[in-house]
C-alpha cells in the first residue's frame, strides 16, 4: 500500500475566542469575521467608486458616498436571507422539511453562494427602486468587491476545515480531521487519506485572481463606463472558475449514493455534472449576455 505525501491540517479551529457568561458562550468564528471584513472592505471601496465621478458615464456617479452605508444594511439582509435559503432549497431540502426549526440556525454554517447572489440581486433592486439609482450601475461596483467576500469566505472554510475536494494522492493534499473526512473508498491505494484543499483553490480563483481581473477593468480599461460590463465578467469568471474547481471539490453528502460515488446530479453524455456546476452555467450564460450587452451599447455623453 502506498503512503501519499500529504500536509497535515494545522492547529486551527473555526472559533477565534469565546467568553462564557452567565452559562451563554459568546464566541466569534472566523467564518462570521470574514464576512464582516468582506461587507466592511467592499463598503469602503464602493464608497471610493462613488467619489470617482470620472469613472463612471457622463462623469456622472450612481450615488452619493455617503448613501453607500445605507446600501450596506441592505445588502448584508440579502447576503444573508439569500445564502441561507439557497442552502436549505438546493442542498438539503429534505432535512429541513422534516426539521424546520433548524432553518434560522446559521450560526452552525450552511450558506449557499448562488443563493447570497440571488439575495443581494433582490436586495440590491429593492435599494435601487427606493432611492432612484442606476440598477446596472449599482450592480458594477458591488460586482467589483464581491469577490473580496468569497475569498476570504472560503480561506474561512478551510479553518473550519469543510467543503474539502476529493482524495488525492497529490504532494499538496491536506489531511483534514474527523472521520468524514478520512472516509476515503475502500480501494484507495494509500494508508493515508488527504484531500485537494479546494477552499484554497476556489479562493484563490473565485477571490484573488477574480477582483484583479476586475479592479484591471475598472481602474485600466475604465470599465465602469459601460454599464453592465463589470457585473457580466464577474458573474461568467465566478462561474467558470466554481465549475473548474468542482472538479476536484467533494459533491455534498446527500447527493453521493454506492452508485453515485462523485455525486452527480446530472449527466451529460460521458460527463458528469455536479449541483455546484448546475448552478454554475446560467451565472457564465447570463455574464457572457451582459458583457455582449454592454459592449454593444454606446456609452453616454
Amino acid at each position: 500500500m502506498l503512503t501519499s505525501l500529504a500536509i497535515l491540517f494545522p492547529d486551527l479551529r473555526p472559533e477565534i475566542f469565546s467568553i462564557d457568561i452567565g452559562g451563554f458562550t459568546l464566541a466569534l468564528r472566523w467564518y462570521a469575521l470574514a464576512y464582516i471584513a468582506g461587507f466592511l472592505l467592499g463598503w469602503w471601496i464602493i464608497q471610493r467608486l462613488m467619489a470617482r465621478p470620472a469613472l463612471w458615464p457622463a462623469n456622472t456617479a450612481p450615488m452619493a458616498p455617503a448613501k453607500v452605508e445605507g446600501l450596506l444594511t441592505w445588502v448584508i439582509i440579502g447576503v444573508i436571507l439569500g445564502g441561507r435559503l439557497g442552502f436549505v432549497l438546493f442542498y438539503q431540502a429534505g432535512y429541513y422539511l422534516e426539521y424546520p426549526s433548524q432553518i434560522l440556525r446559521v450560526w452552525e454554517g450552511g450558506m449557499s453562494f448562488h443563493g447570497g447572489g440571488a439575495g443581494v440581486l433582490v436586495a440590491g433592486l429593492l435599494y435601487c427602486r427606493r432611492h432612484g439609482v442606476p440598477p446596472l450601475q449599482l450592480a458594477d461596483a458591488m460586482a467589483l468587491v464581491a469577490p473580496i467576500g468569497i475569498g476570504l469566505g472560503r480561506v474561512a472554510n478551510f479553518i473550519n476545515a469543510e467543503l474539502w475536494g476529493r482524495p488525492t494522492l497529490a504532494p499538496w493534499g491536506v489531511i483534514f480531521p474527523g472521520p468524514a473526512a478520512q472516509n476515503c473508498p475502500w480501494d484507495w491505494p494509500s494508508a493515508i487519506c488527504a484531500r485537494h484543499p479546494t477552499q484554497l483553490y476556489e479562493a484563490a480563483l473565485e477571490g484573488a485572481v477574480l477582483f484583479a481581473v476586475l479592479a484591471f477593468l475598472v481602474w485600466r480599461r475604465g470599465a465602469l463606463r459601460q454599464p453592465g460590463l463589470v457585473t457580466g465578467a464577474f458573474a461568467a469568471g465566478y462561474g467558470l472558475a466554481r465549475f473548474t474547481v468542482e472538479f476536484w471539490r467533494q459533491a455534498d453528502a446527500q447527493f453521493i449514493t454506492p452508485d453515485n460515488p462523485l455525486g452527480h446530479v446530472l449527466t451529460l453524455g460521458p460527463l458528469g455534472v455536479s449541483m455546484g456546476q448546475v448552478l454554475s452555467l446560467p451565472m457564465i450564460a447570463i455574464g457572457l449576455a451582459l458583457i455582449w450587452r454592454a459592449r454593444q451599447a454606446k456609452e453616454p455623453t
